[in-house]
């Protein structure tokens, strides 16, 4: 026996062989592992219908380092079958046999088998060690004393990932709580030979890692999952390995992933890689052929389509080649047209420089005459040039005779200027005489209007003043009234205007805010162009609904704390955003029949309308004192601001009222306890600074409470165009009072407007009397001015008159004019001298000009003399001359053309392509070649070369054929580029795709094959397993007097295939397949263990394992299960099975192979090694009953 002290609270496991004594906790609560099992209507997490090993593989690092998530290595790839199906080459394509398990060592044991396993602060162990037998194992024990987790410490310990188990997912959770660390180790049969592998795994509380030991020394994840698969250990196959929350699984596997994991788990191990063969290499086929059905397609479209254009690329090529054609007779043209003009140029030439000879010989006869022509010409210039010096020099007296002239016409003209002032001195003096005169007569009328306005008698000043201040000592009372109603109205208008002022401002306040709206209805056009379209078709249609409509929450919600934006938008959706909210059905109907159903806005327009009856709502799942202490700042409905109507949509529809938030970050935990509260409706959601939580309460099973949490995005729709509500209404009543005092100082102002009327009606006669007063100063003040303005006349008449008087006599000045005139006299004496001085100089200079005349025309008569008898001699020579001129011309005309000719032919050719300008110097070495033969044969006088390959054509008959060929040209259609680039591409397209067509169906050939090859050996191998699994399965059902049968289902897609289980529990019954909801409880377990100990005599695994299979079964079909499971895995040749059961029935059937654990665990376990050993007392009772009868029944 071997022991192991802990703390006080004790375990143990007994069993018929040996016995360990474990010590537990003495905390009875604290019995139970840290893991939590999920809810019962929820999906778990297990391998069900998969490769374990591969699944497992996928888990794992690349180092073979184990993850947090169980430890399992990750990717090893699978091996490619061959076209067999095998995964590895067959022998002359036959499978050879393969044995169902590794050979039985000589100690019973299969390689692979659990010899023993030791467990150390895992789940409800301190620690504990025990082994197995190699056949049918029984683990017993109540409810809670860690059965199951033996099974979990299988899975674990030999790197299985803990989803496997259905529990936690989580390594660190199945670590004892209060512990730092455990492990667990698990002693398996090695093969024939070989010793044991002892496996190891350490596990840590404060960590998801593990690591591994193998034999005593540090393991990779990979390196254990490879011995795993080595020995075909398959614990993540339901068909093999069957924990407690696995159980329902197996009934709801499709029948599909059965037939997979029962391949998988028993028969030739080469079933699984044959069906994945003929699976993958099916789909492979089936894509291939749709892949060669469609490329034919296209192939036959891209055929069709090129043979319907290749009419259009004929065209097209014969339409390039005339252009090509046109080009080069564009080349050839000029080329020759040059070639023309340089003969022509030639010919000219040689013309030319002919008659420049001659007329250089003929001007060289004439010479002698025209130098004497030359020298009368020089005399003739000489005199002509002196006869013009003697006519600039009497030029230039005459121009001084014009100047003497002009100044004495000048002197004339002051003269006579003198003579009209003195005229005027006579008239002066005589107007003098008469404004003296007028002035006396003007002064006496004066002198007489004076004393005349002496003798009006006037009132005093002083009297007048007396009688208007008596005057306006009566009206102070009414100016005091007056005074007083106008300052009433100033002060008035004053306060007026100051409240229009802010009126004015509360105005544009309100217009800003509207400016927010119109934004919001700009962000809305931008984010559903009909939901805007509808907003407006709805504000002009108010009319047509009972009760308003609310615009959708994008315009009519609010959030005036920013803070909480982004909690509120992430409370409601995209389309919630854009809902309509009516308050009644006929509101709702009315809208929904104009705008999606009759289509006013359009066809395609589509809204959201919401509307629900009054009803009762689910109440707040917190309190506000329980918010307060959690922490919680309040509800969404409180941190929003919206049409009232609006508030029920908010409630009813997204919950408002029941999703609390907090800035600051609650408990979670704690806060889900409390919204998941059955009495507050089971569940609601809850924001948590940046994060939603929406926590429900499962309708099932345990009701066990989940949370789904995301993170909030920030808002968009909310963010940038929220209208403070408050601030509105706040402006709003600010706009009325003001309106209203404007009003008010209106009214008064038409009040205080009446009395000042009245005050000055009253002051009306009061300002008669002042206004007499004032005419009679007027008319004093009148009289006064006008004796002023006389008397100021009278003396200013005076004055003027005393002036006129002193001025000086007109006689001296008359004297002074006389003498100006004399001097004037004297200088035009002095001109008339000269001017008779000049003329003669003239004269005499003119008779000199003269003598030189005569010489110049004497000379120019002998010159023109001698000229006629020159022209007669040069009449040759100028004939010459102009035969040459004419020549001449001739030659500048056609070298110019030939020139021009020669840069445009030039031009030509440099521009035209590369391919036409090599066949352009084809032709032309041709032609430059035979012109050269052509002018050697005709200078020596021998026969001309033959023209045969050269082009000789002239310049029209080019001509010719270029119009020719573009006349050809027109009536050729021009067809698009495009379309030849599409043809040649499409056929080298068309070539590219027959050869791809080609090797796919050379592809498609040999999976063919490999599918044939596949299914010849996997079909024959699957129906003899399942046959043999169905005789076993119908017989174990018509023992417990039901009826059971599996199938196999066959379909064209060979993923499809499955194995169907059909049973009977009733004789009133038909054959129906085995589904998770179909049957009972019991029926699904007494079904999969059945078919479980079917298929365990055909298993290739070294162990299998179920827990708690028989729960929900009655007793007889319990006992006979149990029989079954006895005969079955007590076998010689059987594999190694565990039976986990929290109950046994009396008198079972038992076997000596088959081994009975008892799991015994509770608080007053004794200390000591002996005490309450099992073994002790069963040897202790079996000796007693030898002394009476020997025992039948082996245990």
């Amino acid at each position: 026996m071997t022991r192991v002290a802990s703390s006080s609270k004790a375990g143990s496991v007994s069993h018929t062989n040996s016995e360990v004594r474990v010590k537990t906790e003495k905390d009875k609560g604290k019995r139970k592992a840290r893991v939590e099992e999920e809810t019962e209507d929820e999906d778990a997490d297990g391998y069900v219908g998969t490769d374990v090993h591969h699944e497992n593989e996928e888990d794992a690092d690349a180092d073979g380092e184990v993850d947090e998530e169980g430890g399992s290595p990750r990717v090893i790839k699978r091996t490619r079958v061959n076209e067999n199906g095998d995964s590895r080459p067959g022998e002359n394509g036959k499978p050879t046999e393969r044995v169902k398990t590794l050979p039985r060592d000589t100690d019973g044991y299969i390689p692979g088998s659990i010899v023993r396993i030791q467990l150390k602060n895992f789940v409800t162990y301190d620690f504990v060690e025990f082994g197995v037998g190699p056949y049918l194992n029984m683990i017993l024990g109540p409810n809670g004393t860690g059965k199951s987790s033996i099974a979990c410490s299988i899975c674990l310990g030999l790197n299985f990932p803990p989803n496997v188990l259905g529990r936690a997912a989580d390594l660190n959770s199945f670590v004892k709580i209060g512990k730092q660390k455990g492990h667990i180790e698990i002693e398996l049969k090695g093969k024939k030979g070989q010793g044991n592998l002892i496996i190891r795994r350490h596990l840590s509380a404060t960590s998801k890692q593990s690591h591994f030991e193998l034999n005593g020394k540090p393991a990779t994840g990979k390196e254990i999952n490879a011995k795993m698969a080595e020995l075909n250990v398959q614990v993540g196959n339901l068909c093999s390995f069957l924990p407690q929350d696995k159980v329902s699984e197996f009934a709801q596997m499709t029948p599909q992933q059965l037939l997979r994991e029962t391949q998988r788990a028993a028969g030739d191990e080469r079933l699984t890689a044959w069906h994945d063969t003929l699976i993958n290499a099916g789909k492979e086929l089936k894509t291939l052929l749709q892949n060669i059905q469609d490329e034919s397609n296209q192939l036959q479209q891209m055929r069709e389509r090129n043979e319907g254009i290749e009419r259009d690329v004929q065209r097209y090529k014969e339409r390039k080649s005339i252009e090509s054609m046109i080009a080069l007779l564009e080349v050839l043209i000029p080329v020759e047209q040059y070639r023309q003009l340089r003969r022509q140029f030639m010919e000219v030439k040689a013309r030319q420089r002919k008659l420049h000879e001659k007329v250089k010989r003929l001007k060289a006869k004439n010479e002698p005459a025209h130098a004497l022509l030359k020298k009368l010409e020089t005399e003739h210039k000489e005199y002509e040039k002196t006869r013009e010096e003697f006519k600039k020099t009497a030029l230039a007296k005459f121009n001084k005779m014009k100047t003497k002239w002009a100044a004495s016409e000048k002197l004339e003209g002051e003269a006579e200027e003198l003579t009209s002032q003195l005229d005027q001195l006579k008239k002066e003096e005589k107007e003098r005489l008469k404004k003296i005169a007028g002035l006396e007569s003007e002064i006496e009328r004066t002198q007489t209007e004076l004393a005349r306005l002496s003798k009006i008698e006037l009132e005093k000043p002083e009297d007048l003043a007396v009688e208007a201040r008596k005057i306006h000592a009566e009206r102070a009372d009414v100016m005091t009234r007056k005074l007083e109603a106008e300052d009433k109205i100033k002060n008035n208008i004053n306060e007026m205007a100051k409240s229009t002022n802010q009126l004015n401002f509360a105005c544009q306040d309100l217009k800003k805010l509207d400016d927010i709206k119109n934004m919001k209805m700009q962000a809305l056009q931008k984010f559903d162009k009909d939901c805007h379209a509808a907003v407006l078709w709805l504000r002009e249609h108010k009319h047509l609904f009972k009760m308003e409509v609310f615009e959708p929450a994008f315009l009519s919600l609010t959030v005036p704390d920013r803070r909480f934006v982004n909690a509120v938008e992430a409370g409601i959706s995209g389309m919630q955003f854009r809902t309509f909210v009516c308050q009644c059905r006929e509101d709702s109907n009315t809208l929904n029949q104009e705008i999606n159903d009759r289509g006013v806005l359009g066809k395609g327009v589509r809204i959201a309308t919401w509307y629900r009856p009054p009803s009762q709502l689910a109440p707040p799942p917190m309190s506000r004192d329980e918010m307060a202490e959690m922490g919680f700042d309040g509800y969404l409905l409180d941190y929003v601001e919206c049409p009232q109507g609006m508030r029920w949509w908010l409630q009813r529809e997204l919950n408002f009222h029941r999703t609390a938030i907090s800035l600051d970050g609650v408990d979670v935990s704690r806060a889900m306890e409390l919204v998941a509260r059955p009495e507050t409706n089971g569940g609601a959601s809850f924001i948590s600074q940046t994060t939603m939580n929406i926590v429900s309460r499962s309708s099932y099973g345990q009701k066990n409470v989940s949370n789904i949490s995301r993170e909030i995005r920030p808002a968009r729709a909310l963010a940038n165009v929220t209208v403070d509500a408050e601030e509105k209404r706040r402006i709003d009543d600010r706009i009325s009072n003001l309106k209203d005092e404007v009003a008010n100082y209106e009214r008064e102002r038409g009040e205080l407007d009446a009395g000042l009327a009245a005050v000055l009606e009253e002051d009306k006669a009061f300002i008669a009397r002042l206004e007499g007063v004032k005419k009679r100063k007027d008319k004093i003040t009148e009289v006064r001015n006008s004796k002023v303005k006389i008397e100021s006349k009278l003396n200013r008449n005076k004055a003027n008159l005393q002036h006129l008087k002193n001025q000086p006599s007109a006689e001296a000045e008359r004297v002074k004019k006389k003498q100006e005139l004399f001097n004037i006299t004297k200088k035009r004496i002095q001109i008339a001298k000269e001017y008779t001085a000049l003329a003669r100089s003239i004269i005499e200079e003119q008779t000199e000009a003269t003598r030189a005349g005569i010489r110049y025309l004497q000379i120019g008569a002998n010159k023109a003399a001698l000229q006629e008898l020159c022209n007669k001699k040069d009449e040759k020579y100028n004939t010459a001359l102009a035969e040459f001129d004419k020549v001449d011309e001739e030659f500048r005309a056609i070298k110019g053309r030939s020139k021009a000719a020669l840069e445009e032919s030039r031009e030509v050719v440099q521009n035209v392509e590369e391919d036409l300008r090599e066949q352009y110097n084809e032709i032309e070495a041709k032609r430059t070649q035979y012109d050269r033969d052509l002018t050697a044969a005709e200078a020596n006088g021998t026969t001309p070369p033959s023209a045969d390959g050269v082009d000789v054509r002239t310049v029209d008959e080019l001509q010719a054929e270029l119009n020719r060929q573009q006349a050809k040209l027109e009536l050729n259609l021009n067809t698009n580029p495009g379309v030849v680039e599409q043809y040649e591409k499409r056929k080298r397209d068309i070539e590219v795709l027959e050869k791809t067509i080609e090797t796919k169906q050379k592809s498609a050939e040999k999976i063919e094959r490999s599918i044939k090859a596949a299914r010849d050996n996997w079909q024959p191998g699957l129906e003899k397993l399942v046959a043999s699994i169905g005789e076993k399965f119908s017989a174990s059902f018509d023992r417990i007097g039901c009826a059971g049968e599996v199938r196999i289902s066959q379909h064209e897609d060979y993923e499809k295939w499955a194995i169907d289980i059909l049973v009977k529990f009733r004789d009133t019954e038909k054959l129906q397949l085995l589904t998770g909801q179909r049957q009972s409880g019991g029926e699904r377990s007494l079904t999969t263990i059945l078919y479980l100990l079917s298929l365990t005599e055909e298993a290739r695994a070294p162990f299998s394992l179920v827990d708690e299979i028989n729960q929900g079964m009655d007793q007889r079909a319990e006992r006979s299960v149990h029989n079954s499971m006895v005969q079955v895995t007590c076998k010689a040749d059987s594999a190694q099975y565990f039976l986990i059961t929290p109950k046994l029935l009396p008198d079972l059937m038992y076997h000596e192979r088959m081994k009975i654990l008892c799991v015994n665990n509770g608080e007053w376990l004794p200390e000591e090694h002996d005490l309450g050993n099992m073994m002790n007392m069963i040897d202790g009772y079996l000796a007693h009953n030898r002394k009476g009868k020997p025992s039948t029944a082996a245990h």
